[in-house]
């Protein structure tokens, strides 16, 4: 089966990378819990997800894809849709459940974005990005790669970078090293701030990232004497641009 490159397909050929990612979702995703895999293509991960989990489906966009998962796969375990478009609260009847995958790298910024707008249906999520998107997902306030991903993720989640795949591992291999990163939601994941208002800003920031924040954010701040202020947005973390949030909020009552 040839990858069809409009739909970011590479498929994972080497064993050992197939087995350590495997490990890593029986490590965050307990077996007593449900799953769902996005984008299982031929089924390298699906055949023994399905296996070890009670309650597992996939969500699979190409119908070449699901015709060869049907040969191993109860039909009702697949879902021959777009991730984006699926409601997430039918597919275990309203019941959470952790997001698994080799993600297609197309869409892995988007399945981030929907993860946050299902926050209570998603506690874990253990998968495969291009290694760009996953350092900028779990990057750190003074990295380069800290921005709005990363700041939008970690405001409910705990980012951790598992370990690094090269293109060798894939058929076809593609033009950049790739990465396996788990989410773990946590436990107080109630954001002390109104999330527009965190967003808002965020975006805000990171459309003029070289420029110190009492630029970027004279509009929405009366108050510019903020020693925050001074600083540029790569360099503040999730708490610092909550408060910038919460001065905002009080302000604007």
């Amino acid at each position: 089966m040839k990858a069809k490159k409009h739909l970011g397909q590479h498929f994972l050929i080497d064993q050992q990378v197939i087995g350590d990612i495997l490990q890593q979702i029986s490590q965050h995703c307990p077996l007593d819990e449900a799953i769902l895999e996005v984008g299982p293509g031929p089924g390298v991960l699906t055949y023994r997800l399905a296996e070890k989990y009670d309650q597992f489906r996939a969500v699979e966009f190409d119908r070449d894809m699901i015709a060869i998962l049907v040969q191993k796969l109860s039909p009702e375990l697949l879902i021959n849709e777009n991730f984006l478009t699926v409601d997430l609260s039918s597919v275990f009847d309203g019941k959470s459940f952790s997001l698994v995958g080799n993600f297609p790298y197309n869409i892995s910024s988007q399945i981030i974005f929907k993860m946050l707008d299902n926050l209570d249906l998603v506690p874990k999520m253990v998968g495969m990005f291009q290694k760009e998107v996953a350092n900028r997902i779990c990057a750190e306030p003074g990295s380069k790669a800290n921005g709005i991903l990363s700041l939008l993720a970690q405001a409910y989640y705990k980012a951790e970078k598992l370990f690094e795949i090269g293109p060798q591992a894939f058929n076809p291999p593609p033009k950049v090293d790739s990465a396996v990163i788990a989410l773990t939601r946590k436990e107080d994941y109630t954001l002390p701030c109104d999330f527009k208002i965190y967003k808002k800003i965020i975006k805000a920031s990171f459309q003029q990232r070289r420029k110190k924040l009492r630029n970027t954010l004279k509009p929405f701040l009366h108050d510019l004497d903020l020693e925050l202020l001074q600083k540029r947005p790569e360099q503040l973390g999730v708490e610092e641009f909550v408060s910038i949030a919460q001065i905002i909020e009080s302000q604007e009552r």
